[in-house]
């Protein structure tokens, strides 16, 4: 059986593709931070959502484990990574899925706290997992078929207003897949990432209220399919680049965004 660690597992994007996963056969450690922090103003996922994730999973006859860990912590991704080659042997993908928002005024007018929430846990959170997770990903024994999987955005490639930091640390996201993709040449591990568009998450809500839109769903006119993506979606083809179809893929930041980057 295939391991893989999953962050941002409590809800969003992050636990449609621990589900996703664990439904295609693998042993998935549900990694998520479980409780808010003082410089958001809107709630994170939490310890209950957690446990709800990795219950469905094992309620449906997968195999998944939960582990409290922040992404901005490096020792904390490192023990997760040892969790999970405790557990299963070793590691075959990590997805690097947490995310967090912050914004609604220029970035002059941004407060600093948020500032450093949104670029530590969104651009930071990722090169932290790719620090302790493809050290594991490359003791697996040749020939390798390990997985290093992040979710950029739109907002990678779009200039957002108000929302300056999260495009510039989606944008960091996109060059170090590319950085990695090279770096990790033959040796039998690729990386690579999605690029959600609008998605009905509680991060594109709170897009909403930092806008001062009605709802979510408004941010719907703006892709050409003209509705918003589903989690699973998007699990979805995270799943198949944690997959052996995609061994030709590496360094590659794929839309899943309805559209939208036309």
């Amino acid at each position: 059986m295939k391991a893989a660690l999953v962050t941002g597992a409590a809800r969003g994007i992050g636990a449609a593709t621990a589900i996703k996963l664990a439904e295609q056969g693998w042993a998935v450690l549900a990694v998520d931070v479980a409780e808010d922090d003082p410089a958001l103003p809107y709630p994170m996922g939490t310890a209950e959502e957690l446990s709800t994730v990795v219950a469905k999973i094992q309620e449906n006859g997968g195999t998944a484990e939960e582990f409290r860990a922040d992404v901005r912590d490096r020792a904390h991704l490192a023990a997760a990574v040892a969790d999970a080659e405790q557990r299963w042997g070793g590691l075959d993908a990590a997805v690097a899925a947490a995310g967090v928002i912050a914004g609604g005024v220029p970035l002059w007018e941004m407060p600093l706290e948020q500032e450093d929430a949104v670029l530590d846990v969104n651009l930071r959170g990722v090169l932290n997992l790719a620090h302790v997770a493809i050290p594991a990903l490359l003791r697996r024994p040749k020939p390798r078929s390990g997985r290093f999987l992040a979710v950029a955005s739109a907002a990678a490639t779009r200039g957002l207003p108000m929302l300056a930091a999260y495009c510039a640390a989606k944008a960091g996201v996109a060059g170090l897949i590319r950085a990695l993709g090279t770096e990790l040449g033959d040796s039998g591990v690729t990386a690579n990432a999605v690029s959600p568009g609008s998605t009905d998450t509680p991060i594109l809500a709170e897009s909403a209220r930092l806008y001062d839109l009605p709802a979510a769903q408004t941010f719907a006119t703006q892709q050409p399919q003209q509705r918003l993506l589903d989690p699973a979606e998007v699990a979805s083809v995270l799943a198949f680049l944690a997959g052996p179809e995609s061994s030709a893929t590496t360094g590659a930041v794929i839309p899943v965004d309805g559209g939208l980057a036309l």
